[in-house]
């Protein structure tokens, strides 16, 4: 979206991890550009380790399952309706579809390729102590490193084979709440905004659209039953923002699907 800054806010466990792999996998597709070098392939590996412990922390593909078969019934609901795009409507089922086949499959164990690497082993040990992925600690990182494009390229893709239905699910199942709500144009008075969440809608991200020369960033905060923006005052990292007495002008997206 040109020209314009988006801030979003999840508001439920789920949505926090979804939000916290999509940025993951936005990471290694920018580090994957062209033109890699060795500290790209450092931070592509750094990454994937990020993505492997936060799936381990919780039972993130049964609540992934969850969120899909969700979206599932939603679309469902709409066959039929002449005002939704039918095409588009069985092309996603059809995807969420095949993409639940393969997340629960007894097989199907995301983040082993990792698991089971010594290579990648030996350089997650060391991520904990600062500085502690030096040559001379790693020189097998190193030689590694140092090797043809082709050989960490085909390293990478082999590591992350097995979470591509976890990377296609998240967009998909991100995309889909994104998209589950029209702008509302929204002000701020003095800075602060608060509203109600009905009981019978499940909201579960706020998105808040500012142009991108705007002199304030939203802090949003949520619950169940509402949620408030508070829009700050940059005027230099040393010191702490405030709350502008100014009446501020943004785009709201609260997406309930």
């Amino acid at each position: 979206m040109q020209n314009k800054i988006i801030f979003e806010q999840p508001l439920n466990e789920r949505m926090r991890n979804l939000l916290r792999l999509e940025h993951l996998f936005d990471l290694i597709a920018f580090r994957s550009q062209e033109s890699i070098s060795k500290w790209d392939y450092r931070n592509i590996l750094e990454s994937l380790l990020e993505i492997n412990d936060l799936l381990s922390r919780s039972d993130f593909k049964t609540e992934l399952i969850k969120e899909l078969e969700r979206h599932s019934l939603m679309l469902t609901a709409l066959e039929n309706n002449p005002a939704v795009d039918q095409t588009r409507l069985r092309q996603i089922n059809s995807d969420i579809g095949e993409l639940s086949l393969e997340l629960k499959s007894s097989s199907y164990q995301p983040g082993n390729s990792l698991k089971e690497d010594e290579l990648v082993t030996s350089f997650k040990q060391r991520t904990s102590i600062p500085g502690g992925t030096c040559n001379f600690d790693l020189p097998r990182l190193h030689y590694w490193l140092n090797q043809a494009n082709v050989k960490q390229l085909q390293d990478l893709e082999n590591w992350s084979k097995d979470i591509e239905p976890i990377k296609k699910s998240t967009h998909l199942a991100l995309d889909m709440i994104r998209n589950s709500t029209n702008p509302v144009k929204e002000k701020a008075e003095s800075g602060f905004f608060q509203k109600p969440i009905e009981s019978d809608i499940a909201c579960q991200l706020i998105r808040v659209i500012l142009p991108s020369a705007s002199r304030y960033y939203p802090e949003i905060s949520g619950g169940k039953h509402r949620f408030t923006i508070r829009f700050m005052e940059e005027t230099s990292t040393i010191n702490r923002p405030s709350q502008t007495s100014s009446d501020v002008e943004f785009e709201l997206h609260c997406c309930i699907l």
